[in-house]
């Protein structure tokens, strides 16, 4: 039996190792808003064929201490993991959620490598990058949502179960799947803005719409559209849940989830006015890896198999009068 301070040890890791992530995460967006992708050349993972780069240019610098802080993530990973089969009995939700966050932050590093190999860092514009983006973004959504549920299921509440979910599963599964949307159509949009800097907001506009615009500005327009529809989506699903499955906690994570969203949304009217500075960029980021946090949140609580449900009264059936 685990004692209830190892328990709450492991606990309080477990949300250090998020909030570390988090910030490797952000500092990787520091890399691409800056153009320092390629300070370590298209070597990895040495630093332009060195260990230590001698005499570093400071993209180098920026490149280089992504890759240290992201060495060390997954070192976090790897001790999330092992104290996980420590801390928790055998078939815990935290011990799989732990190896979920181990597999998807070695599968970060190979994709960064793979950025790093294939020289789509920079001012590379080519259509193979944004693809790159995209995976990128994707899988470290899947990162941050793996480690979300070690903290979540650490603290002690029910596992999740999917059979015999009904709508609600599939709500939920319609949320996942537009924040997965939306998440990746902002990073090709942040990649736009990075290669493609407009001068003025009705500068920005003329490149969009141009006949002969490069189609990294042509679907950097999707995101706002996007932004808007697939917002309102998420906000249904919350209160959607939230009526089949009203628990405290999914009552919680509902107005987490729109709270978080209009955030995020605000923040995004702000990046797109100022033209998308480096650190309205990060903000914009960080607001979106909260609101995915929140998502993962809610199919946690609705999903919970403890969750209670509520069970709409059947019509009464109406009388019929004799002849």
């Amino acid at each position: 039996m685990t004692h209830p301070s190892a328990s709450r040890r492991f606990q309080w890791f477990s949300q250090g190792v998020l909030v570390y992530t988090l910030g490797v995460i952000l500092w990787g967006a520091f890399v691409r808003a800056t153009g320092s992708g390629a300070g370590c050349g298209d070597h990895w993972p040495v630093c332009n064929g060195e260990v230590i780069p001698r005499a570093p240019t400071l993209q180098t610098l920026i490149e280089y201490t992504h890759r240290l802080t992201s060495g060390l993530a997954t070192l976090l990973a790897v001790a999330l993991y092992v104290w996980s089969r420590r801390a928790v009995p055998k078939g815990h939700p935290a011990r799989h959620a732990a190896g979920w966050a181990l597999f998807f932050m070695l599968t970060e590093g190979l994709v960064g490598a793979g950025i790093v190999l294939l020289k789509y860092v920079a001012q590379n514009a080519s259509l193979w990058r944004a693809v790159w983006m995209g995976v990128h973004l994707t899988n470290t959504f899947l990162l941050v949502g793996a480690q979300t549920l070690v903290v979540w299921a650490a603290a002690g509440r029910a596992r999740m179960v999917i059979k015999g979910q009904g709508t609600v599963a599939v709500m939920l599964g319609l949320g996942v799947a537009g924040m997965g949307v939306l998440g990746v159509s902002g990073a090709v949009a942040a990649l736009g803005d990075t290669l493609f800097p407009a001068t003025s907001l009705a500068d920005g506009l003329r490149q969009d719409m141009s006949e002969t615009a490069h189609v990294l500005l042509r679907l950097r327009v999707l995101h706002p559209v996007f932004a808007v529809g697939l917002g309102t989506l998420l906000v249904l699903v919350g209160r959607w849940v939230t009526r089949l499955r009203p628990s405290p906690e999914v009552k919680r994570a509902s107005m987490l989830l729109t709270g978080m969203y209009v955030a995020q949304l605000c923040a995004g009217i702000i990046n797109l006015v100022l033209l998308a500075p480096v650190a309205m960029q990060l903000i914009h980021l960080l607001l979106a890896d909260c609101v995915w946090m929140c998502v993962v949140r809610l199919c946690a609580a609705g999903l919970a198999e403890d969750a209670p449900r509520f069970e709409p009264s059947p019509a009464p059936a109406s009388r019929v009068e004799p002849v």
